[in-house]
């Protein structure tokens, strides 16, 4: 492979039926296709931000696996390293859209997705693209699918890094765990190098959400990014403790901010920018993600993103993101 992507993500990317108006899905009377899964959001969202990023999974022989591959090729992802399972279905989720916000419905056990294992890494295609990447993205929802994919993810991070950034997103989902312990995902965590989790869904896992006593209980990781919905995220490093506030959002839609927010940081990281530059950069991808009615929004143009990556923390604090456009004084005649 004469160019490797420079992040790969591994994980389960399902397809979506979306409904075409609010209620109960049995007053639905059509749903629009599309696809989803957090590793491939981050995937999509790397990319949109320039990121070579290839998505590493499985999926079934299908109309449904097709969408999800034509979706993700068409987004920019890499999808050479994917492999096709022609006995296990492609996963399936449905929202249910209410007033007060969306619920997700999941069809996905025995999924070609969940047969993900530790052979992925002998694999022709996935091997190299894993072995070369300067970034692989991997999240608790993986580790919650079956025993082959956590002994993947287990492989995964004691594998040598050889320079390597390994990432892990938290992404707790209790459904999934009903079955197994939750308690393997604390040495997975303090295993990584980066480790990504809400304020919220890390109390619930590990009893607090508190930056300072999170860091007492995950020493291994360079750094740990911790969000608090839409008030602020902090990471904590080697050298300090940053925060940056999040920005005034009008929302329209929740779902795939948090992965949004994670392409946007890890984009950051992979760029060198320092702990707050890259908070900043994963809350206007958020942002930019929360006011669409799917699961991915476009990034800012570059040259508003520079603007506010460089603003003071007035013009930060005054900044307004809407579906209609982002305003405050630090985009004064950019356009």
């Amino acid at each position: 492979m004469e160019h490797l992507p420079t992040a790969v993500c591994v994980g389960e990317t399902m397809a979506v039926l979306l409904p075409d108006r609010p209620g109960p899905l049995e007053d639905v009377t059509a749903f629009h296709p599309s696809s989803g899964g957090a590793e491939a959001n981050v995937a999509r969202g790397l990319t949109a931000l320039g990121v070579p990023t290839a998505w590493v999974g499985r999926v079934g022989a299908d109309g449904f696996g097709r969408r999800v591959t034509r979706d993700l090729a068409a987004a920019g992802v890499d999808i050479s390293g994917v492999t096709v399972d022609p006995g296990r279905p492609t996963g399936l989720y449905v929202k249910e859209a209410g007033p007060d916000g969306s619920v997700l419905h999941y069809y996905r056990d025995g999924s070609a997705g969940a047969a993900i294992g530790p052979d992925l890494l002998a694999d022709p295609v996935a091997g190299p693209l894993l072995g070369g990447a300067r970034l692989v993205h991997l999240s608790g929802i993986t580790a919650a699918l079956s025993d082959g994919a956590l002994a993947l993810v287990r492989a995964l991070l004691r594998r040598p890094r050889g320079g390597r950034l390994v990432s892990f997103d938290l992404n707790w989902r209790p459904a999934l765990w009903k079955r197994r312990d939750p308690a393997v995902l604390v040495p997975l965590l303090d295993a990584a190098d980066l480790v990504m989790l809400g304020a919220d869904e890390a109390a619930a896992v590990l009893g607090t959400g508190d930056p300072a006593r999170l860091r007492a209980l995950l020493p291994g990781p360079a750094t740990l990014v911790v969000k608090d919905d839409a008030h602020h995220a902090t990471a904590v490093t080697r050298a300090g403790t940053v925060t940056e506030p999040a920005l005034d959002v009008e929302v329209v839609e929740p779902t795939g901010a948090g992965d949004a927010f994670a392409a946007g940081y890890l984009a950051g990281t992979l760029r060198g920018h320092d702990p707050r530059r890259c908070l900043r950069l994963g809350h206007l991808t958020a942002a930019a993600t929360l006011v669409v009615t799917g699961d991915h929004g476009p990034p800012p143009p570059a040259a508003l993103v520079d603007a506010l990556l460089g603003a003071d923390a007035r013009e930060w604090a005054a900044t307004t993101v809407r579906a209609s456009g982002i305003a405050g004084p630090a985009l004064e005649g950019i356009r």
